[in-house]
């Protein structure tokens, strides 16, 4: 009798894990599909913008190019690369991110830190004084006056201290460090280390998941910055690639418009289309020199995203 229930037993759940096996293999099927589906479409629009840089501008200028390029140079590349003043440029911005997201870093993480510390003198309030800043603002002009009695216009420095200490990421940092076993530190501090070596030797180290995450925040927000340009700059020499590319961009529409208008209808004109820059394709080049920086950092700090931002957020 038990060996008929056992047997009976076993046939059930048998029949249970194979259906339970076909409704995994649809799941993993209708999984597989939509992300694909997701992956393409975050990848398409960095796929149309480089097809689009290398075909035939006269294609790209009237949208037919959407799936394979047509045709193919690199002109669009030589003209911006090509631009007069464009290798300072990069140098500034190429500055301006290593530096501005080391200080941030650095910043972020000891601040994050000392938020933690029940010694430190009125800690409560600092950390709010911190936070508060994220929900208001002096406004445009009062930020100018400020910038200027500071002497920071027209120095480089103005596109990195305003940046050093950021609200979000010292509160992802705090939490961060909120999450690290305090036996750990008072282990430290019976020994002997004081508050600087217990940063250094203990919590830095432990906090490389969230750390890049912010340095990729910052990175990317130093990089892609042209508005503190506009604002604060007037000498050419420290003028970052973004706001250069801008003023391209704009040069290269009012050109294109006066070829169009003054253009002939020559054999030579109809010839050199495929290769005359458009303001679609100067838009399109420019895109791409932009973005492409970025994406070749992010594939080094992705492993540490994911777990920074998770374990960034969690504990309030």
């Amino acid at each position: 009798m038990s060996k008929a229930i056992s047997m009976t037993a076993g046939i059930v759940d048998r029949s249970h894990m194979i259906r339970r096996s076909k409704g995994e293999r649809v799941y993993n099927v209708f999984n597989i599909l939509f992300f694909t589906l997701f992956a393409f479409l975050c990848t398409y629009p960095f796929y149309y913008l480089i097809i689009n840089s290398i075909s035939d501008n006269d294609a790209s200028a009237a949208g037919e190019v959407n799936w394979w390029p047509h045709g193919f140079h690199l002109e669009n590349y030589k003209a911006v690369f090509g631009l007069e003043g464009l290798g300072d440029a990069a140098m500034v911005s190429l500055g301006r991110t290593v530096i501005g997201t080391v200080c941030t870093v650095l910043a972020s993480a000891y601040l994050g830190f000392m938020f933690t510390q029940k010694k430190m003198w009125r800690r409560s309030f600092w950390y709010r004084f911190v936070v508060i800043t994220m929900y208001f603002n002096a406004g445009l002009i009062p930020g100018f006056i400020t910038m200027k009695n500071l002497g920071l216009t027209n120095n480089f420095w103005v596109y990195i201290l305003p940046a050093i200490v950021q609200p979000f990421n010292i509160i992802l940092v705090k939490t961060f460090i909120e999450s690290i076993p305090s036996s750990l530190e008072e282990a430290a501090e019976v020994d002997g280390a004081g508050t600087l070596t217990v940063f250094r030797k203990i919590i830095l180290p432990m906090c490389t998941p969230i750390l890049a995450t912010v340095a990729i925040f910052s990175a990317v927000g130093q990089w892609n910055s042209f508005q503190d340009t506009l604002l604060y700059m007037s000498d050419e020499k420290l003028y970052s690639l973004q706001y250069v590319l801008y003023l391209y961009i704009n040069q290269a529409a009012a050109l294109a418009s006066s070829v169009k208008a003054n253009g002939t209808s020559s054999a030579v004109n109809v010839a050199a289309m495929a290769t005359q820059q458009t303001p679609t394709s100067i838009r399109m080049t420019v895109a791409v020199i932009v973005v492409l920086p970025i994406l070749f950092v992010y594939p080094f700090f992705q492993r540490y995203f994911v777990k920074g931002m998770m374990l960034g957020a969690v504990k309030g």
